[in-house]
């Protein structure tokens, strides 16, 4: 009878989960194939880049030799283990696509967990026949379905390069994913915000990534001995998730007992997730928000917006500013590593300019932070969005607040954000480059008028088509493709020009070209004014 009432109590707590997994299917129909396109297109992408880049095994491993010799870079990318093209993959892309990975994954579970019990709509669904952890269950798989997918992408398109480092990249890339989205089923117990959560788990996902960087930058990979025979990694290196993907090693002597981290990390973190989650009420959590005024500060919409978003300003800012710090300090040891490699420089150059390396290799970089800060302001503007599809913007408007003095709040701080970040990552080139602090500053915050036309479609899409607000995450991800692959790949000058980026002057050591950031400036104007001219006359939703 106890085993019986065991297995039955369980039932009843996992009970809807199925449905609950195919709604949120359906609700991240959009958003879940954008993240994997992006994710598993990198990847697939960089064989024929590498070998066009590095054609012969002497030049490979003249690339080993010289990452060998750079802290900053294996700082960045980490060390390379093998010279073939399946193993400089690995290298290149690898932690990244993890990253991307977690970053994907923590978005869903919040979004399904935390986000919809702040929302009130988990309320409703938990008042049916649904158990007390079918959400969070759902959460998961939903999770474990986008990874699983992404490694299946991953596995199938790098077989050519060889099956066993194609399954290992493949699994590796989708545990990294799944320890992010554990991580993130914790966070949303212990928080009410799910602003907060993804905050939090980014800030984890941060500090797995500098752990893996200072542990790399002290070591070359292969003159360490730990954990094994082939060299090893630092203790630091093996304190971060990220650090585990590396040390998979695809194509470099596999180590399947490094996946054993990976699965035994998301288990031990979904259990302490369903712990946690069975030891609470509905919309309750361990760490309650604290109480804010009500007035003085907080007396304008504005000032609320600025409450509201504040930490994400903050964080943001910092990463900024460090990303600009460790990639200008790589700039001199970047230009060394291409060396005489033509087709290295072409690439470069394609992304930064016909100037000199060193300046065509900052101009390349700024304009990655610059895609970069496209995602802070979807991310900024889309939360409008959630403010009025929460109803918490309904007692807002319902005092002598307008519709367009609420949502100028949100996009004074998206807008200027965007600026801020960016003149950040300037003086961050500036501390870490010690040169050109003018025109490297120049040259960031002439990105700003394409990050602001992505934010201009943000706000048409939730001003006048609400509903399909979150697909200016896809416009995101689309523009982040085009400038990150394009140029490796060498697509025609067309393609790249659909990003509003492919319009910019390539700076420093480029002429400024005041047409186009004219042009852009206005798009994005009329795109603001036309979301705000729909948000004004349509019916709010909820």
């Amino acid at each position: 009878m106890t085993a019986f009432a065991v297995r039955h109590g369980s039932a009843r707590q996992l009970a809807g989960t199925g449905t609950l997994l195919r709604f949120a299917l359906r609700r991240d129909r959009l958003m879940i194939p954008v993240w994997i396109a992006v994710n598993a297109l990198m990847v697939l992408s960089m064989p024929s880049t590498l070998e066009g880049l590095y054609g012969t095994p002497a030049e490979r491993a003249g690339l080993v030799r010289q990452m060998a010799a750079s802290s900053s870079l294996r700082a960045m990318v980490g060390p390379v283990f093998g010279d073939s093209l399946g193993a400089l993959t690995a290298w290149r892309v690898g932690i990244y696509a993890g990253a991307l990975a977690a970053v994907m994954s923590l978005l869903v579970v919040v979004r399904h967990t935390r986000d919809e019990e702040e929302s009130g709509r988990h309320e409703l669904v938990a008042s049916g026949t649904v158990g007390r952890r079918a959400s969070l269950t759902a959460a998961l798989l939903a999770a474990a379905v986008a990874n699983a997918v992404l490694a299946l992408l991953v596995t199938a398109g790098l077989a050519g390069q060889g099956a066993a480092g194609a399954l290992a990249l493949g699994l590796g890339i989708a545990g990294a994913g799944m320890v992010f989205a554990t991580a993130a089923a914790i966070v949303a117990q212990l928080t009410e915000s799910a602003r907060l959560a993804r905050g939090l788990t980014a800030a984890v996902l941060g500090t797995a990534f500098v752990l893996r960087a200072a542990g790399d930058s002290g070591t070359d990979g292969g003159t360490s001995q730990a954990f094994g025979t082939g060299g090893g990694s630092s203790v630091l290196t093996w304190l971060s998730p990220l650090g585990w993907l590396e040390n998979l090693r695809p194509y470099a002597g596999e180590r399947w007992w490094v996946l054993a981290l990976l699965a035994g990390a998301a288990v031990l973190q979904g259990a302490v997730a369903y712990a946690l989650a069975g030891r609470r009420d509905l919309g309750m959590s361990f760490l309650p928000t604290r109480p804010g005024p009500a007035s003085g500060r907080l007396g304008t919409a504005s000032a609320l917006a600025w409450r509201l978003q504040r930490g994400g300003v903050l964080g943001w800012s910092i990463g900024f500013f460090l990303a600009g710090v460790v990639y200008g300090g790589m700039t001199e040891g970047a230009a060394g590593l291409v060396g005489d490699n033509d087709n290295a420089r072409r690439i470069i150059e394609r992304m930064g300019g016909q100037s000199g390396l060193t300046d065509a290799f900052l101009a390349a970089m700024i304009g990655m932070l610059g895609l970069v800060a496209a995602l802070w302001i979807v991310a900024s503007v889309l939360r409008l969005h959630g403010e009025e599809t929460s109803g918490r913007a309904e007692p807002v408007l319902a005092n002598a607040v307008g519709r367009l003095r609420w949502a100028a709040g949100h996009l004074v701080i998206a807008f200027g954000g965007a600026a801020l970040i960016m003149l950040l990552a300037g003086l961050g080139f500036a501390v870490g480059y010690g040169r050109q602090t003018g025109p490297v500053l120049a040259a960031c915050l002439v990105q700003l008028p394409a990050v602001w036309v992505v934010g201009g479609v943000a706000v048409l899409l939730h001003g006048v088509l609400p509903r399909a607000a979150v697909a200016a995450w896809g416009v995101a991800g689309a523009v982040l493709l085009i400038g990150w692959v394009g140029p490796a790949l060498d697509v025609p000058r067309a393609v790249l020009e659909v990003s509003p980026f492919g319009h910019l002057p390539k700076l420093p050591g480029g002429s400024m070209e005041w047409g186009p950031v004219a042009v852009l400036t206005g798009v994005a104007v009329l795109l603001v004014a036309a979301g705000l001219a729909g948000l004004r006359r349509r019916d709010m939703t909820t």
